[in-house]
Order: C-alpha cells, then structure tokens, then sequence
C-alpha cells in the first residue's frame, strides 16, 4: 500500500518581500467539513492502520498492558470544605470520574454530584472544564465540552433536590464562579474564531444568558482571561496574563453587582499573583526580582507599590515557584538548580523548617489546602521511582503522615528501578539538566540499551522528573528514558526559560540534540537505537530536531505539533497567535519573521533522510489546528529521500488532549510504543 501522497496546489504566502509558496495550504478547513480533506486524513489513518498491521499484535498486548496498570476501582483523597468532604472515585472499566461528596464525616452517606459516566452518553468525546459549589453548598455550577474544541457549555443543579435548573451557558471557556449570594455566577465568553475567553460576564440565575451583564472586557488580544476567588472566598478575582506581564482586578464577593477594581494598574515586563489572608495581601513578584520575592501589603493600599513590604527576598539562585498562606504558617515551594524544596516559616515566631522527602530527584507541590485555618498542610509527591504520594504534614512539628500512593496493579516493585539526575554540556558550555530513569536488570551502561528521550522546552512550563506508570512497559524492554531539561522550560529558574524564547529560541533546539550526542558518548545509549518524542510545543522541537540531526534518531513520535510556526503566527484568526508573540515573536516585524523562518518545521523541510516518524493529530484541535502536521506530513512525503516509516494519524473525534476516556487514552500510547517497538524488531 503506497502513502497517500497529497495535492500540491501552490498558494502564495509573502511578508516583508519574501516570497513562500505553500503546496499544501488546501489542507486547512476551518469547519472540518470539506470531504476532499477528510478523505485524505482518512487515507493517511487507513495507512497507519496498513503499516502497522504486522504489530498488531503487539499494538493489542501494550494496550492491555497499559490499561492494566489503571486501578479499576480508585478514588482521589476526599477534601473537606465548607462541612462536605468531596472525592472523585473511578469504578470498574468506566471511562469518566464521578464526582461526589459527604457531608460532616466519611461515614455518612455519598451523595453524587457529577456521574461523568452518565454525562458522556451518545459523545465521543467528553471533558468536564470546571466545578464550583454555591458558598451555602446548595447550587453547582459545571462546564462540558462534548466535542474537543474546548468550547464549554455550563449547567446549573440543585443539590438539595437533585432538579437540574434550566439556566445555560454557551460559548465559554469553562470557568465559572460563584458570588456570595449564591445566586450570581461570573463566567467568560470565547471569540467564536479565535477562541479567546477576553468577556467576563455576570449571570443571575432564573435569568436568560442574553440579559447577561459584561462586566470586563480585555481590549489588548495579547493577554489571557481568567477568573477566580480568594482562598478565604471573600474577594472576586479578575485575571489578566500575558507571556511577560500579569494583572488581577477585584470586587467584593457580597456585592457581586459592584464593579472590579485594578490591584494594581498594569506595567509592562511586571509578573505577579497574589493571595489574601485577613486584610493583607501577598504578593509573588518579578518586580526588581528575576526568580521572584514575595512581598505583602494592606487591603486598602495595594494600588502603589511604594507600600508593599518585603516579606521572602530575591535570590538569584532560587526560584519562588509558589506559596500557601494559613493562618500560622507561609509555605513556599521554592527551586534551587532544578531541585524543589518546601520552607514552614511560622511568622509569629520567625522559626521555620524544611518538609523531607525521600528521593535526591523528585517533583513536590501543593495539594489541596482550602481551609487557611488548618494545621496540617497537603503535599503532592511523586519521583521517576515513586508513584504520585499525597503526604499530610503537621505545621508545628512536621511529622509526615502518608494518605495515599497511587497503586500500581499487577505489582511494581521501585528498588527494581533507578533514576538519575545528571547535566550535559552543551555546545555553548551551559549545563543542561537531564532526568533519567531505567530498570536495574535491563540497563547496562555499556552503549547497549535503546533511549526514549522526551523534551518541551516552551511557556516556561518545566516538565518535571514524575512517575509514570506507562513508562514502565518500556523501562521493562530495556529502553533507558530521558527527559531533557533544554531552555524554554524553567527547570533552573526564571532567566532559564528566557534563554530559551524569541530570539533565544535555538538553544531549546541545539540543547536537546547536545543531550543525545552526550548520552550516547556516555554509554547510556546505543547511537542505533535513539527515540525522541514531544508534543504540542515540543512537537516544534522535534519538527526543528530532525531538520538540524536526523542522523541522530532512529524513531520520531510527535502529538499534536506546531510545526508551521510562520504562517500560525501571522494568523490573528488562529487560537493562541495574538497570545504568543511574546514567546515566539511577533513575524509582521521583520527581525521576528527572519529568526522563526530559519528554525519553523514546516519551511525548512529539506531533500534528506528523516528518521522513522509517527505524527499524531486531532482533528478538533483548539490550540494546534490539525492542518498543521498534516501540512507537514504531506510536504515530508514530497521531500524525504530514505524509505523510513511516515505515519499520520488523526483522531476524528477529539482535541489536543487525544481521546477522553482514561482507557480510551492508552490506545494512542499504544500506538506510539508499538511503533518504536517495531523499529527494534
């Protein structure tokens, strides 16, 4: 069975008087209705299914294996908050959590507020985006998204009765908040094109959404919109973020017909969040402070800074990653060379202690912790050895109770495995770190064993050393994983994630292949056996990767990537675009448009060999459009000069997440681990 080699039919593309002509730009359709398009991503899903059928097999057996590691029957440590204690809990081969809650005590009856089960019927697709209870507990407010597209409707229900109100929101993005009335919500309104939330609107129940009252409305496309309430849920927040800058307004949670006020007025290149406790607000902020400090200051004089006070000080070698503030005790979750610590300062007598964990590499941060009253603070844990651990720890003394570590059915053992934490050296002398992980007895260090490497590198999102109980079904083949640490990502803080944007962006690109070169060179790896996989925005990397070394790689998976990353971002009618200019750049000036043209996936594909590539997709994608990888694709095919593999496969019914059901899932993961597997023989 040939490949389905698509059309070229050249449309012109020109900016600052260059001239690109795209063969492949039919294959963008907005409505993901044109049936010469949908055809052809069939033929491309019709081949995958072809060249794989030979490990088909294979494909079945890792499915069952992956799944097989999912507890059927398993719950989430129940929370207590305003008298109910709320929990999720899967059951069986359900697809979709149910959400519940108890009042007062565990030993009381469950009362069911969400069956997600129930809620998917007759969708392929289903996500519930947000919850939120009435501050009286007696109304919930929930969004859905049936399609994929992360366009949520929000619904209303009666807790007391079970009635489910008639009130509906469309077009939104999910969020929804609860005044302290208990009969007005505030929710955000999408831009139909670009799905941008940038309208916060008031609703009063039993009221229709068209006599809804715009309460915000964000003028300035480059920022996001959020909303959300204070811990001690007094106060209404208004978020307000860009790449580089952040604001918060407010208002009053019992006047909910009042209008939000500015925290403080917006200044460019200031980053910052905010909590409350009592009448004082806590500050986390880039002001004079590149990693972060954390300041405070007096409910009513927020708007100057000349009035803040310094609480935690700037240091250049930490990185303020977070904070939790109770009643007797400021938490912060700190990062020091990429190693997370957490600090109890108990501020009425200035002592303070350091919480312990168990590995040398691990990720640390804060679970749920409503009550600012409470005296013992949750913690979420996990290691590329340690199962995902909730630990409850005592204020005063720090003792660690254990809650709940995620179980591994059919047995898993952590001292059959090891992990790591090394740095290379890239070719500009900087230190990159590197996770690793592998199983004691299928793991020599002698240049034998086949690596998965896995990298972002974008957003300054740090993709963090955890347990992934997949992983397993390759550490136990004997592959080695890696996860390169490259800049872009915030691993060593603040000035590491602006080594690796804009016009710092190839170091992201150069960093991942120096950590192959230097895992090979070090026998952790056979040169012949190298995987690398990203997604989303590290699916550009790995669009960059095997245009610079596709020497290097013997397979290639990529999820959901962007890959042509001139003309996206040139695109104001795309998600994201406006959002992103200062990640990427903005192309409409001219020194932009140069610096991403000589690194963009999909204008660089060159006449060579690329190594065997998988390509996933889906076709409701909101934040990469589909047409992007299957542009890509479809000009590789044109180019590629070796008889390597090139799949691509687009999931017809969801989004950039893949499929929604936790079963459902493992299936595309099954899918890219046969297809490596296969590559081995």
């Amino acid at each position: 069975m040939r490949p389905p080699f698509a059309k070229k039919k050249p449309y012109i593309l020109e900016m600052h008087d260059h001239r690109r002509i795209d063969n492949y730009y039919w294959l963008r359709d907005d409505s993901r209705k044109d049936q010469e398009v949908l055809s052809w991503l069939k033929a491309e899903n019709d081949y995958v299914k072809h060249v794989m059928a030979p490990y088909a097999e294979l494909q079945e057996s890792l499915y069952l294996e992956l799944t097989g590691r999912i507890k059927k029957d398993d719950s989430t440590v129940p929370v207590l908050e305003r008298g109910y204690w709320y929990y999720t809990r899967y059951s069986g081969d359900n697809e979709y959590p149910i959400h519940a809650r108890k009042a007062a005590t565990l030993e009381n009856e469950e009362y069911i507020l969400l069956d997600g089960n129930h809620l998917a019927e007759g969708h392929k697709f289903f996500s519930i985006g947000d919850m939120d209870i009435s501050l009286d507990n007696r109304l919930m407010a929930w969004s859905e998204d049936t399609v994929g597209r992360r366009i949520y409707s929000v619904y209303f229900k009666n807790l007391e009765t079970g009635e489910l109100l008639n009130d509906r929101l469309s077009q939104t993005t999910g969020d929804v908040m609860w005044a302290a009335d208990h009969k007005t919500v505030f929710y955000i309104r999408q831009d139909p094109q670009t799905l941008l939330g940038y309208q916060v609107f008031r609703h009063t129940l039993g009221t229709d959404q068209a006599k809804d009252a715009l309460v915000y409305e964000e003028l300035d496309k480059r920022f996001y919109t959020g909303i959300d309430r204070t811990r001690d849920d007094t106060t209404l927040l208004i978020t307000h973020n860009s790449t580089t800058q952040s604001a918060v307004s407010l208002l009053d949670s019992i006047t909910p017909e009042g209008e939000f006020v500015p925290f403080l007025t917006r200044e460019a290149e200031h980053e910052y969040d905010i909590a409350k406790l009592d009448d004082w607000y806590y500050i986390r902020t880039n002001w004079q402070a590149t990693n972060f400090r954390l300041m405070k200051v007096h409910k009513d004089h927020t708007i100057e800074k000349s009035n803040w006070q310094e609480v935690i000080p700037h240091r250049d070698s930490v990185y303020l990653e977070d904070y939790l503030l109770f009643r007797d005790a400021l938490i912060l979750n700190e990062k020091e060379n990429g190693i997370p610590r957490i600090r109890v300062i108990q501020p009425s007598t200035g002592k303070e202690h350091q919480l312990s964990f168990d590995d040398s590499a691990f990720v640390a941060h804060f679970s749920d912790n409503p009550n600012i009253d409470a005296a013992r603070v949750r913690i979420w844990y996990s290691s590329m050895t340690t199962p995902d651990t909730i630990y409850e720890y005592d204020l005063l003394t720090s003792k660690r109770e254990l809650l709940k570590q995620r179980e591994i059915p059919g047995g898993f053992n952590p001292a059959e495995y090891s992990s790591e934490r090394t740095f290379i050296t890239a070719s500009d002398g900087t230190g990159i770190p590197v996770s690793l992980v592998w199983r004691n007895d299928r793991f020599q260090k002698d240049g034998t064993n086949p690596l998965y490497q896995y990298g972002y590198g974008a957003y300054g999102y740090t993709i963090e050393p955890y347990f992934s109980a997949s992983r397993l079904s390759l550490l136990d083949r004997g592959f080695i994983y890696a996860i390169a640490h490259v800049r872009g990502g915030q691993m060593l803080g603040r000035p590491w994630y602006e080594a690796g944007r804009q016009q710092q962006k190839l170091n992201s690109f150069t960093d991942f292949i120096d950590v192959t070169r230097a895992l090979v060179t070090r026998q952790y790896a056979d040169k012949n056996k190298v995987f690398a996989s990203g997604d989303s925005a590290g699916g550009l990397l790995m669009g960059v990767v095997v245009n610079m070394a596709p020497e290097l790689y013997l397979g290639v998976n990529t999820d959901v990537p962007f890959v042509d990353v001139v003309t996206s971002m040139l695109d104001e009618s795309l998600p994201l675009t406006t959002n992103e200019y200062d990640e990427w750049g903005n192309p409409n000036n001219k020194i932009d448009y140069d610096y991403i043209l000589s690194y963009s996936p999909y204008d660089n594909v060159k006449q060579q060999k690329y190594p065997n590539m998988l390509v996933t997709t889906g076709l409701h994608d909101s934040q990469v459009q589909y047409f992007e990888p299957a542009k890509w694709v479809a000009k590789l095919r044109e180019y590629k000069t070796d008889e390597n593999k090139l799949l691509l496969y687009t999931n017809m019914d969801a989004g950039h997440g893949g499929a929604s059901g936790r079963y459902q899932q493992q299936k595309e993961l099954a899918l890219e681990y046969a297809f490596f597997l296969s590559l081995l023989n």
